[in-house]
């Protein structure tokens, strides 16, 4: 049966997720919003969606489901809008927020007595790249489609949205909203907070040691790299998050604390437990198994610095799905070698490795 899937915000989430349904549900009909023009007309070009308005209102009645992928302050407006109009009966109403408790609560007081069904979600896979242009039909391959349903979740609901999300071959979870926002603020939105905090003190440092910006490569580099995301968004996880996200500062300066007295003590036992203990608790975390934050697969390799060393690794692995390359050059007191190759799933990592040392010798180090 044809069923009419609306779409609001053609960003890289919203698209992507077009891209998924369409793939296992090519005769669906998928309708799209968005404010902004560019991605309406990429989504058109591309076939992303079938038609596309600037008008938020204008397919919602047509639709039967509908899937809020804007922000969370407009999804929460969103939501009050359609609790006014007149939708197909047993609409099935969705999100895509990186919080979920003031969702489900908007939810369920705008939608309250009305013939629909809601449940939050969240599908925790992102890009540096943004809008239509970057929309990815792996985008979500692996990755964790958290699900927090509310009183207006049907026994149904849950299996329908499966269904619908099929393509997206994502893995499914189902989290009250609560507990939701609790683990995102220690695995998601407070690391956020750190890597800003983190860059913005180095940059003040660096007025009177110059040097910093320089040597500020290796561990450092990575600690920060997300501290280059966008603004509004983070913005509004915060303020939608404050008191989990609060208590996980307060946390964190209280073992800031901790290692300072440690420092200032000159015990070189309790550093070195502190150190092992980071270490072991690392390895027994589920970091690698592809899920909601970045948990790729990382290979560094010691290569020598000569012409054409790095096209000849690449070409060792033509064939392998690579993900991203890097070469660390300036600062290497902390890092293995100096050629990053990053992949998706374990196997094209142990593949990678594999290939590179029986083929050159040089030493391979898996992360």
């Amino acid at each position: 049966m044809t069923k009419t899937i609306y779409i609001a915000g053609l960003g890289l989430i919203g698209s992507s997720v077009a891209l998924g349904i369409k793939r296992d549900h090519p005769t669906y009909r998928i309708l799209g919003y968005n404010r902004g023009e560019f991605s309406r007309q990429v989504a058109l070009e591309k076939g992303i969606v079938d038609q596309a308005t600037d008008d938020f209102l204008e397919f919602a009645c047509q639709a039967d489901v509908i899937i809020l992928a804007v922000p969370i302050k407009q999804t929460i407006d969103f939501l009050a809008q359609l609790s006014q109009l007149q939708l197909k009966q047993d609409v099935l109403i969705t999100d895509a927020g990186s919080t979920k408790l003031e969702i489900v609560q908007a939810a369920e007081k705008h939608l309250a007595g009305k013939p629909v069904r809601f449940v939050g979600s969240h599908p925790m896979a992102g890009s540096h790249k943004s809008g239509a242009v970057a929309a990815d039909v792996n985008l979500f391959e692996n990755a964790y489609y958290i699900l927090t349903p509310s009183y207006l979740t049907t026994k149904d609901t849950l299996v329908d949205l499966k269904n619908l999300l099929s393509g997206l071959h994502v893995r499914f979870t189902e989290m009250d909203a609560r507990e939701h926002d609790q683990v995102t603020s220690q695995v998601s939105h407070f690391p956020h907070v750190l890597a800003t905090s983190l860059i913005l003190q180095a940059g003040d440092y660096k007025e009177e040691h110059s040097m910093t910006q320089y040597l500020a490569a290796g561990g450092f580099r990575d600690m920060t790299r997300i501290a280059e995301s966008e603004p509004g968004m983070w913005t509004s996880i915060l303020l939608t998050n404050r008191s989990a996200v609060s208590e996980r500062v307060e946390d964190f300066k209280h073992r800031l604390d901790e290692v300072v007295a440690i420092i200032q003590k000159g015990d070189e036992e309790a550093l070195w437990t502190f150190f092992e203990k980071g270490s072991q608790t690392r390895k027994e975390m589920e970091i690698h198994k592809r899920g909601g934050i970045d948990s790729f697969y990382d290979i560094f390799v010691n290569i020598p610095d000569e012409e054409d060393e790095i096209l000849k690794i690449m070409e060792l692995l033509r064939g392998t799905s690579v993900m991203n390359i890097r070469i660390n050059e300036e600062n290497r007191e902390d890092i293995h070698g100096i050629l990053q190759i990053t992949f998706k799933n374990r196997e094209d990592q142990l593949r990678a490795q594999t290939i590179i040392e029986q083929a050159t010798g040089y030493q391979v180090v898996l992360d």
